[in-house]
């Protein structure tokens, strides 16, 4: 966590009003977290396959890498704090069903994303499942923070990180089909404007998050058809509103969904024979914003995402 700054990770938000009242909203006044909610389908056996969750050494990551593990899977947890990815390496090899390896990186550098990916590809010869949960969070910030290349940090941490990611990975996802890409995104939603993509006019956090998490969506179906011809499906996914989590507990924000709920929507895109590039809200296949059935949005926004990880 950066101290300096509200880090929210994707699954700690909902669509963008609704977001920002239930943080201002007091726990006296707040709904508790309900302990009743719907359930995905069990997991299959993953034994022998290898799941890559980025963003999982705290809160939906950390608890979907258990889950994975328990039914199997080789887990590649990602994030910057290597005590806590050890820590959940260390209690998965305990555990004795799945197993786990641990990949520092921060994804608010380009850099470090090309380095764990060739990392990745270095040391596995699958990879079956790859989830982008990674994400930050400045909803109530008025000044632009920035990544390691400059760019606006929603942008380049939950979007353009996983793009580039994605890519690189991607021939070892299509060795492996069937396999499957779920874009962990939010109900968070909000149009980019592709004149002022990082926002230099007007600049507001939370609409930054909101259109980071459709560019995701955009991705998404973007990349559906051709990787559907490869063996490869892809959904986008809001998993809950207002977790249980760490980061919700220090800022006494009141909860109002357990992050085993956020994990149910997670195994559900698993195991969802809905059409490739479904955008869920978290168990229900749903509409996303309209930009992202704009064909020719998501061209520009690829054309944009192309020239941005071009190597400088």
């Amino acid at each position: 966590m950066r101290l300096s700054t509200l880090l929210i990770t994707p699954a700690r938000c909902a669509p963008l009003a609704l977001g920002v009242a239930m943080l201002l909203a007091t726990p006296a006044l707040a709904q508790q977290p309900s302990t009743t909610f719907a359930k995905a389908p069990p997991l299959p056996d993953l034994r022998g396959k290898v799941v890559l969750i980025t963003g999982s050494t705290d809160g939906l990551g950390r608890d979907a890498a258990r889950r994975f593990a328990a039914a199997g899977a080789h887990v590649l947890i990602t994030g910057r704090s290597a005590p806590r990815g050890d820590s959940l390496v260390t209690e998965i090899t305990k555990a004795r069903q799945g197993s786990a390896k641990f990949y520092q990186a921060d994804l608010a550098s380009l850099d470090e994303v090309r380095r764990l990916a060739d990392a990745v590809l270095k040391d596995n010869r699958r990879l079956d499942i790859l989830v982008n949960n990674a994400g930050v969070g400045f909803v109530f910030d008025t000044a632009r923070k920035f990544s390691a290349e400059g760019h606006e940090m929603h942008f380049a941490v939950n979007y353009l990180a996983h793009y580039l990611l994605t890519k690189r990975l991607l021939p070892l996802i299509v060795a492996s089909a069937p396999s499957r890409i779920i874009n962990v995104s939010s109900g968070s939603q909000t149009p980019i404007d592709f004149e002022d993509v990082m926002m230099t006019k007007g600049y507001n956090g939370g609409r930054g998050y909101a259109q980071s998490k459709l560019a995701q969506i955009m991705m998404t179906i973007d990349m559906a058809p051709a990787l559907e011809r490869q063996g490869v499906v892809t959904y986008s996914l809001h998993p809950a509103t207002t977790m249980a989590t760490t980061m919700a507990r220090a800022l006494n924000v009141a909860p109002r969904s357990t992050i085993a709920e956020g994990v149910e929507s997670v195994v559900n895109a698993v195991v969802t024979s809905e059409p490739t590039g479904t955008y869920f809200n978290q168990l229900r296949p749903v509409k996303a914003q309209a930009q992202a059935y704009d064909a020719a949005a998501r061209e520009k926004l690829r054309a944009i995402s192309e020239k941005l990880i071009a190597p400088k």
